[in-house]
């Protein structure tokens, strides 16, 4: 079974994992030097959510495939479950006068596929979602690597959907959650929270 699909302009493979030591031809550069360049601040609300997605997807044992930036959910784990990842931290990486406040966004979304588009409405689009949370609260200490200092929280998509919200805050999914769950007892949750719905 191939993994390519074919479209106007040739066949389209899947995207594969890489290694970071492709070069960059005529660039006197690898690939992780890119990466490096371009990911290395942990704490920007660009690559944080990255980073979460890539914990769950590791907690699941699906990070053998790369993240496909259009799909409608985030991760897809070994049973077919589709997960929607949420990610927020206390600290930025801009100065702030306060800690912000933890909430999290786009709950619900519009669809896109190569042939129709995107949906006219927005709909919850896993069976369940992880709210991931930075937990660091002073910028001497935030270590995005440090498991430790992360706090997930799973719920199905029912209970989101219930809500009918877009956007929910941190106090809301622990009212509906219960207490965090740490890295290591993530996938037990997910298991334990999450069915299929479709």
């Amino acid at each position: 079974m191939s993994d390519a699909v074919t479209t106007a302009w040739g066949p389209l493979s899947e995207a594969r994992i890489l290694t970071g030591d492709e070069r960059i031809g005529g660039a006197d550069a690898r690939l992780r030097d890119f990466w490096a360049w371009t990911l290395s601040d942990l704490r920007t609300n660009t690559v944080r959510p990255m980073l979460a997605e890539y914990l769950v997807a590791r907690a699941v044992g699906v990070d053998h495939r790369p993240r496909i930036e259009w799909d409608s959910y985030d991760v897809l784990t070994p049973d077919g479950l589709r997960l929607e990842v949420k990610s927020s931290a206390y600290l930025q990486a801009w100065e702030q006068t306060r800690l912000s406040t933890i909430e999290f966004g786009g709950l619900n979304a519009r669809t896109w596929s190569s042939t129709e588009g995107y949906s006219t409405s927005g709909s919850y689009n896993a069976d369940g979602y992880v709210f991931a949370v930075h937990t660091a609260k002073e910028h001497a200490t935030y270590d995005a690597l440090d498991l430790d200092q992360w706090s997930f929280w799973v719920l199905p998509v029912s209970a989101i959907a219930a809500t009918g919200q877009r956007n929910i805050r941190l106090s809301v999914v622990e009212r509906m959650a219960g207490p965090p769950v740490t890295y290591a007892g993530l996938a037990d949750r997910i298991r334990e929270v999450v069915v299929p719905t479709a």
